[in-house]
């Protein structure tokens, strides 16, 4: 045994259980449910799912079926969702995706897909609304020596997961910095209702957990000790729509500020995943405000660079998602940043209780809108999903302030991305506060349905579609519509002209 695995995996009676990922992927069935840990590319295992995958492979060469459900905090990577989905190995998955190879199964109707409000996941297992947990597949820093486990760079679902599955398979990753242990806060058993307990979170750097996962020992059957890197994929630049959008973000702040509704260092922040995200991040290194704070569910590059400036004293959250220049920043600056970033599972992290309290600001992408607010997050043209809700509902019913985000236009403008009627809903109106593209921002507070549409379509829509948009409106009011003026004939012509065209514009 090597000075490192014994550093790792300090439990004397866990280290007789180490093997390698070939035989411990033997534990997983045909049939079975699996949890398997992961968030947004960081903490999910890489050796057991590409040996199970092989296995995949083997049992359908031989006329056999091989197929698991899938349970995970969020999105995993390509060593893990693609190479069990190119083994044709999933029958079912939930609650978030983003692998191409898995959303074109999803989409083809060969993989069930049920998408879930993060909040909700673990709630749900306890309950059994999947079946028994077969099996959980989790990454871990290290063991100690009574058996506590060190968690690593993603929470996310993975202390339910523990609880919830019959058999334990563990992933000690030397990969994952050692000094992550005490960044980590896992919270008690809250109860089920009805006596369910509050989460006593009233700021966001409170630790009110262990820094642990503990475990039920007797039901760990495998130790896997590895040395593979997270996804740390590497994020663009921001250009110039994500530019004009995070300024106009910073603008407002400004003014909500003078306003005297927000404080001078703003509130909680919570930020989506993706190059917009970023690029208001990185807008407010340069911004007027100081003493910034996060309470989200993913830690990216910008967020991280907030600490390390002291702009932000401290962020929370469930997973930590870094490009691998941040990643080497990240692991620089650890003893820093370890009384700097708390990381915590995402029932507590995406938690409406939580967000309410503190009063987040909270900031997602979208894939459309219509002229009414409402936002759909989840499906193109109404029917093929893209990734799943994720956390985005979590956060913008219960933010203090909801910001959706998008470019007014996608496919070289071919699409607009502000739309008559959305043409899958997953935020409604209600939950809608701030609309922002490139061409403007739409506050749409204490704004009537009719108020929104003018807002909307002047502040936010591509010029080359406004004037198609005050039309429609322009037409809908006169047919009375009412409190919500639309042509139902016409409401989702705009998607059907770009299934069959291949262009929203009238040519």
């Amino acid at each position: 045994m090597t000075a490192n695995v014994a550093e790792r995996v300090q439990h004397e009676g866990l280290r007789a259980k180490i093997m390698p990922a070939e035989q411990a992927a033997e534990f997983i069935r045909h049939g079975m449910n699996v949890g398997i840990s992961g968030f947004t590319g960081a903490g999910y295992p890489k050796a057991v799912p590409a040996a199970l995958a092989q296995l995949m492979e083997a049992a359908h060469a031989r006329g056999e079926d091989f197929t698991i459900g899938m349970l995970t905090g969020a999105s995993t990577a390509d060593d893990c969702d693609g190479v069990l989905a190119r083994a044709n190995g999933i029958a079912f998955r939930t609650p978030f995706q983003s692998d191409p190879t898995l959303r074109n199964q999803i989409n083809a109707g060969a993989v069930d897909y049920v998408d879930v409000h993060l909040s909700h996941l673990e709630q749900q297992v306890r309950f059994g609304f999947y079946g028994k947990m077969d099996v959980a597949v989790i990454e871990v820093t290290g063991i100690l020596s009574d058996g506590r486990v060190i968690p690593s760079m993603g929470v996310g679902t993975n202390n339910q997961w523990l609880k919830s599955a019959d058999k334990i398979i563990l992933e000690v990753n030397s990969r994952q910095n050692i000094l992550l242990e005490g960044m980590h806060d896992i919270h008690p058993d809250i109860g089920v209702p009805p006596h369910r307990k509050p989460i006593a979170l009233t700021a966001p750097d409170e630790r009110i957990g262990s820094p642990y996962f503990d475990v039920d020992l007797s039901k760990v059957v495998a130790v896997v000790v590895t040395d593979l890197p997270d996804r740390n994929t590497k994020f663009a630049e921001p250009d110039d729509n994500s530019k004009r959008i995070a300024a106009q973000i910073i603008d407002f702040f400004s003014h909500e500020v003078k306003m005297g509704r927000l404080p001078s260092n703003l509130l909680p922040l919570q930020s989506g995943v993706g190059n917009v995200a970023n690029a208001v991040l990185a807008g407010l290194q340069d911004g007027p405000f100081d003493n910034l704070t996060g309470y989200t569910e993913v830690l990216q590059d910008g967020m991280l660079d907030l600490i390390l400036s002291g702009k932000m004293l401290s962020a929370s959250a469930t997973a930590l998602s870094f490009s691998p220049d941040a990643l080497d920043r990240f692991n620089n600056n650890i003893e820093k940043l370890r009384s700097k970033i708390i990381l915590r599972p995402q029932e507590v992290t995406n938690h409406p209780e939580v967000s309410r309290r503190l009063g987040v600001i909270a900031m997602n992408a979208m894939i459309e809108c219509d002229i009414y607010g409402n936002v759909n997050s989840t499906h193109v043209m109404g029917t093929k999903m893209m990734n799943g809700i994720g956390g985005s509902g979590d956060f913008a019913r219960n933010a203090f302030l909801s910001f959706f985000v998008t470019p007014s236009v996608a496919k070289g403008g071919a699409i607009s991305c502000i739309v008559p009627m959305v043409s899958h809903h997953d935020h409604t109106e209600h939950d809608v506060m701030v609309l922002v593209t490139e061409q403007g921002l739409a506050d749409l507070r204490g704004k009537s349905p009719r108020q929104r549409a003018k807002l909307i379509i002047e502040n936010c829509a591509h010029p080359d579609y406004r004037d198609m948009l005050k039309d429609y409106y322009a037409r809908a009011e006169k047919a009375g519509g009412l409190h919500t003026p639309h042509l139902l004939n016409e409401a989702l012509s705009w998607h059907q002209r770009f299934v069959e065209t291949g262009d929203m514009r009238v040519k």
